[in-house]
């Protein structure tokens, strides 16, 4: 038993220390595997000769572990962004930049407020292009662009960021331009991009990550639009991660919890939106929902960033990680409960997982008029 005591406060110290060092999720998932070893050695209570052999079995395992959450040396890999006009993929810009990345943005606006703030006070390293994911020419620009800087070291890493929300709203509601055009960006404008650039990729034997959504795994109430385009790039990002192993290239999905970002939108944005949904409905179905129960969701978006965190640190050091770890996992999910609401879903029986959710998406409030009237 003292022999077990003294190598799991061993395995702890190690897990410890290196837990500091480990960006992200990589700290964490080790203290609990040193914890994890620990409680069997315990409660297992093994002979002497078993427990060398579960020592020794745990002393590989955590070592094969360690070594692959080592960070390689950055040496100025290149590295391309897409969506860096605002929100993660601005932040993730600058925090790259600062580490000594080679930093390539894609953005909507190159002459926005959000390229201008990059390009002044970034380092010369970084370059702002002109590249909206739902356009081939301007992929196919950025694309030369990119490879007339690397030349002939590739591109290190992918980060397909680019993202938007657009109103929450019951499915029945959202339009079927709302729908195509999550997906045009979400998915397509992030497959397109990704075709375009593996060649690189696979030159550098570098990586792919996708930012999903926990929304792409967890369904929620009046994101149908939303959250089907993060479950395809979600899958995408599955299969990729199969098939580009034989060339080297580790694939990455982040599916971060609620942070506050710009992807809502502006009012004015939302204002637009609810003209776009009025205006396609046919009169039963606006009859039977009700304008005023419309133009109450956007009090949804509201509540979500009353309920979001504005520290968006966890998704950074998340997307370090998948970039630059020996071993980068397969999956992250950043954020409070964005974990244990994935395993819910996978988990939990469906009935208990709706009867959260509904008691969720009661807090936005509102009814469909046809529902509130008396039988």
């Amino acid at each position: 038993m003292w022999l077990c005591l003294t190598v799991t406060v061993v395995l702890g110290g190690i897990a410890l220390c290196n837990a500091r060092k480990s960006p992200g999720q990589a700290g964490g998932k080790v203290v609990w595997l040193a914890g994890l070893w620990g409680g069997a050695y315990l409660l297992l209570s093994l002979s002497l000769s078993w427990s060398l052999i579960l020592c020794l079995l745990s002393c590989f395992l955590l070592y094969t572990y360690l070594s692959g959450q080592e960070l390689l040396p950055v040496d100025q890999k290149a590295v391309l962004i897409t969506g860096g006009d605002s929100g993660f993929g601005h932040a993730l810009s600058k925090y790259l930049d600062e580490l000594g990345f080679t930093v390539f943005v894609g953005v909507l606006d190159e002459k926005g407020s959000g390229a201008e703030d990059l390009r002044r006070i970034c380092s010369k390293r970084l370059s702002v292009l002109q590249m909206d994911v739902t356009d081939p020419q301007q992929i196919k620009d950025a694309h030369s662009k990119v490879v007339e800087k690397v030349q002939n070291r590739g591109l290190w890493a992918l980060v397909n960021n680019a993202g938007i929300l657009g109103l929450p709203a019951d499915g029945e509601l959202i339009p079927m331009t709302g729908y195509k055009k999550c997906m045009a960006v979400n998915f397509f404008g992030a497959v397109e991009v990704t075709k375009a650039f593996l060649p690189l990729l696979r030159k550098s034997k570098g990586r792919l990550v996708n930012i999903s959504s926990m929304a792409g795994g967890v369904p929620m109430e009046k994101l149908a639009a939303y959250s089907a385009s993060k479950a395809a790039l979600t899958m995408f990002s599955a299969v990729m991660r199969q098939e580009l192993s034989k060339w080297g290239v580790k694939v990455s999905v982040i599916q971060p919890g609620g942070f506050r970002t710009n992807i809502a939108g502006t009012s004015e944005a939302w204002s637009k939106h609810e003209k776009d949904i009025l205006d396609h409905l046919t009169s039963d179905v606006q009859e039977d929902y009700g304008q005023d129960y419309i133009l109450q969701q956007r009090n949804y978006l509201k509540l979500i960033n009353t309920k979001a965190s504005a520290d968006v640190s966890p998704v950074l050091l998340d997307i370090r990680h998948a970039v630059s770890a020996k071993s980068p996992f397969a999956f992250y999910a950043p954020g409070a409960m964005a974990y244990s609401l994935l395993c819910l879903v996978s988990f939990s029986p469906t009935g208990v997982l709706d009867y959260f959710s509904k008691k969720l998406c009661s807090l936005g409030g509102g009814m469909p008029r046809a529902l509130r009237r008396p039988n």
